[in-house]
């Protein structure tokens, strides 16, 4: 099989490293947000149960059916808006919402209207928005050096060796002077984890006008905006614009349909940590990284089966390895994306405008920074091709 003639251990630790960057970054948003609609125990590691299936499906199925580095996630920012927007909200109805948001989801991946939303979006506003994105990302390398110099100084200092000696193992080299010095201080808890798998638990959906206007809808559109839209943008801006991304977004809400009765709240493309699969420490051929992507799957397969285990495992990594580790993973990808941001002139400022309100944090309306930098600098493309 292809496959396997493709498969090199540097794209397998991609893949662990998107995972545990993406986990680790926003697992507790998913916890609170299952807690908000009164979800148990045992039904929140239901909730992992199926967002871990359903990210392994999705990741391993098209990243095969395409060759391309597939990434999907959770909807990070949908899971924030159901702490506030569904806090109190019974779980049936909450189910009801995902499962209505899910097919408004499938509708608009599977008719065609994303793609041809994603494709009048011009290259150099998607390029700065990607780099504005991870630009947090990269900055948190030398904010969690100030905090743990003698964790992260090390991690990178192995990194930039390996990137001149083995450059394809340079992020492998650097996890692994992180975990044996993090092991050494004391600050690496693997000794705490107790393995158990998850059990899922079924919740029959109840529908209602109220609960479909006022979560569902604000679920669907936080994650087209907030995920899809920057999702697709990173995998164009990475050189795949020949993968057509409306059938990406169908299938995610499409798994998202059969999975949400058992918590599965809103699937979507990945942004964050679909560039560390996509950039070139996952392979120096593009066309081999998809690799990097469906290891990804096997490890949320391994989220989803052992819920509360891989909780412990991921979070018994320091804090500090996990930003310099996201960091050292994605300054490849940033420069890349601010390269490409600048590269065309007549576009330059309003790419970098879609930068800096990408790279902002800012928050309007429950949408994300990532959206309105699209439109601030679609905007000032518009108002600067206008007065030409």
């Amino acid at each position: 099989m292809s496959f396997f003639r493709d498969f090199s251990v540097s794209a397998v630790a991609a893949g662990f490293v998107a995972v545990l960057v993406g986990f680790t970054s926003s697992a507790v948003i998913v916890f609170e947000a299952a807690r908000a609609v009164g979800a148990s125990e045992a039904e929140i590691a239901s909730w992992m149960w199926a967002l871990g299936l359903g990210m392994a499906a999705t990741c391993i199925g098209l990243s095969l059916r395409y060759r391309a580095p597939i990434v999907t996630a959770w909807s990070t920012p949908g899971a924030a808006m159901l702490i506030t927007g569904a806090a109190g909200l019974p779980l049936a109805d909450a189910v009801g919402a995902f499962v209505i948001s899910a097919a408004l989801i499938a509708i608009v991946g599977f008719s065609g209207w994303f793609a041809r939303l994603v494709e009048r979006v011009p290259m150099a506003l998607a390029a700065g928005m990607l780099a504005g994105i991870l630009l947090r990302f990269g900055l948190d390398l030398f904010v969690a050096m100030q905090a743990q110099l003698g964790l992260v100084l090390p991690m990178f200092a192995a990194w930039l060796l390996a990137r001149r000696w083995l450059p394809r193992y340079a992020v492998i080299v650097a996890l692994g002077i992180g975990m044996a010095i993090a092991f050494t201080q004391g600050t690496l808890r693997l000794g705490e984890v107790q393995f158990a798998l998850a059990t899922p638990v079924f919740t029959m959906p109840h529908f209602g006008l109220a609960t479909a206007i006022g979560v569902a809808v604000p679920l669907f559109i936080v994650t087209m905006a907030s995920q899809n839209v920057p999702g697709a943008a990173i995998l164009r801006a990475h050189g795949y614009a020949d993968v057509p991304v409306s059938p990406l977004v169908g299938w995610t809400g499409a798994a998202t349909l059969v999975l949400a009765p058992f918590g599965a709240f809103a699937l979507s493309l990945a942004a964050i940590t679909a560039a560390i699969c996509m950039g070139r420490e996952a392979h120096e051929d593009p066309k081999r990284r998809y690799v990097a992507a469906v290891s990804a799957g096997f490890f949320y397969l391994l989220v989803g089966l052992f819920g509360a285990t891989v909780t412990q495992v991921f979070t018994a990594f320091p804090k500090e390895l996990v930003l310099a580790l996201a960091g050292i993973a994605l300054i490849g990808t940033i420069g890349n994306g601010l390269a490409s941001a600048l590269a065309k002139e007549t576009d330059r400022e309003a790419a970098l405008v879609t930068f800096l309100v990408t790279a902002s944090g800012l928050h309007l309306a429950g949408i994300g920074s990532a959206f309105w930098g699209l439109v601030a600098g679609a905007v000032t493309l518009f108002a600067l091709r206008f007065r030409a």
